[in-house]
């Protein structure tokens, strides 16, 4: 079953529209080191859809800077080059994947689960000190990191909607559901995205090895790790709707290299909200074009 879900699952993502050639280009440029805020204002200022989604960005209660900022360039040196990236990257990718219809799987649930997981992974890189211009890496990691649970659930409807609910009856975490019922679980159909969409970096790690961080090797196991303790805690708090209301214990090393509790999150809740409320704005412009 598990190769014919791949091609299945292969087949269906070719489908789904790819990302916008400006937005590829955007992350082409922010990953030479010697991009210059007016380089990327260059490439930006091309497609009028990215200009009006970073405007209406900076100006949102998102970032609350109290004034109105009408100039491109200014908005990239004040947010960063590295946060621009990133918040082109995750309006796209929201408005790639809200264009497919996704018949089992309940998408304002799981969108606001994903922006939970966004939300607590930011202000728990912000409480342990990371660097500012990171941040918002963490952000998207979360934001993004189950867009696997999308063709999964296209793909296979009334299957998948049998294994969440299987997960849920046998107190199962839902990777695991998903491992013995179809074979594979989100993270490896969200590789699948990953590889089609070249989304290379912390943001593509995120999305395919958030339940396998045992297994990761590579540069970014901060975020990976940040985010698997977000999503733990917003499945556990039963933010938007996961599938997942019995995720795996997290080890030791986890709290160890994060340098926190479970409490820490919880201490963190009311945060959490506020700040889930503010970050629609990313599911707003996404889904406006």
């Amino acid at each position: 079953m598990k190769t014919d879900l791949d091609e299945a699952l292969r087949e269906y993502i070719k489908t789904m529209p790819s990302l916008p050639t400006s937005v590829t280009k955007v992350l082409e440029i922010c990953n030479n080191p010697r991009t210059s805020p007016a380089d990327l204002n260059h490439v930006i200022s091309l497609d009028p859809v990215l200009v009006g989604r970073v405007l209406k960005l900076i100006n949102s209660a998102y970032y609350g800077l109290g004034q109105q900022v009408t100039s491109l360039v200014r908005a990239i040196i004040m947010l960063g080059i590295n946060t621009v990236k990133n918040l082109v990257l995750s309006t796209a990718v929201v408005g790639q994947l809200t264009s497919k219809r996704s018949p089992g799987l309940e998408m304002e649930g799981f969108w606001r689960h994903s922006l939970s997981v966004g939300v607590s992974a930011k202000l728990l890189a912000k409480k342990r000190g990371i660097d500012s211009k990171l941040i918002e890496e963490y952000f998207v990691a979360g934001l993004l990191h189950d867009i696997g649970k999308v063709p999964l659930n296209a793909v296979l409807s009334e299957e998948y909607i049998r294994t969440v609910s299987a997960a849920d009856r046998e107190k199962k975490p839902l990777s695991l559901a998903e491992e013995n019922a179809l074979g594979m679980n989100h993270c490896q159909a969200g590789a699948m995205i990953v590889t089609a969409w070249k989304l290379e970096g912390p943001i593509g790690d995120a999305i395919t090895y958030h339940h396998s961080y045992d297994e990761y090797a590579g540069d970014y196991r901060d975020i990976i790790f940040t985010v698997a303790a977000a999503n733990r805690f917003s499945s556990l708090q039963g933010i938007g709707f996961s599938g997942d209301r019995h995720p795996v214990p997290l080890p030791e090393l986890i709290w160890s290299v994060l340098n926190i509790t479970q409490e820490t999150f919880y201490e963190m809740e009311e945060s959490v909200n506020k700040e889930i409320q503010k970050a629609e704005i990313f599911l707003k412009i996404g889904r406006q074009e």
